[in-house]
């Protein structure tokens, strides 16, 4: 006597191999850190002393609460608020990590608006935007022009936002897919 297989059913090996373990392992790199990398400066109209920072904006558990607590703060305009901060500053790339300073998602600001990246489907992907977006250092590190070099550099590390850790590529896969609220 035969059984028919239902697709439905999964044994609880494979339940716990694809689901409960993978969860506990996300689980043991909580919080994930966000922060944000922009242009600072002291004054306004002087580009040339512009220069690269991040600023940390905080902890959350989980991935959802970190994107939400990171649209609302560049929403508010909330990024670099503190008393010691810097006058002005352009956000230009927002990072969520895991403890271990793992990419767990990353997004472009454009006009307000984080442009979540969609993760590497692969190693050999992965491969690639390594290889480009060390062209693009590279060709920074000879640019003449301080604003061409700028922004060369984020053109990079706006590639290098797909560089999701492999632990978390189906996490934030399946975070874009979410409803995002406006």
């Amino acid at each position: 006597m035969t059984f028919a297989r239902f697709e439905t059913f999964r044994s609880i090996g494979h339940t716990l191999a694809a689901d409960v373990l993978p969860a506990l392992y996300r689980s043991q790199k909580l919080p994930l850190r966000i922060s944000c990398l922009g242009v600072a400066s002291y004054d306004a109209s002087d580009v040339a002393n512009n220069f690269d920072r991040v600023i940390p904006l905080g902890e959350c558990l989980s991935p959802e609460e970190a994107i939400q607590a990171a649209a609302l703060r560049l929403s508010r305009g909330d990024i670099c608020t503190a008393p010691n901060s810097f006058p002005y500053f352009q956000p230009r790339i927002m990072l969520i990590q895991d403890r271990d300073q793992r990419l767990v998602r990353a997004g472009e600001i454009r006009a307000g608006i984080i442009l979540w990246q969609q993760p590497v489907a692969s190693d050999a992907e992965g491969r690639r935007i390594v290889t480009e977006a060390s062209r693009l250092r590279g060709m920074a590190f000879r640019a003449s022009e301080p604003g061409d070099a700028r922004r060369l550099r984020y053109r990079a590390a706006a590639m290098e936002a797909r560089l999701v850790d492999p632990v978390w590529r189906e996490t934030a896969a399946d975070l874009l897919r979410l409803p995002q609220a406006a």
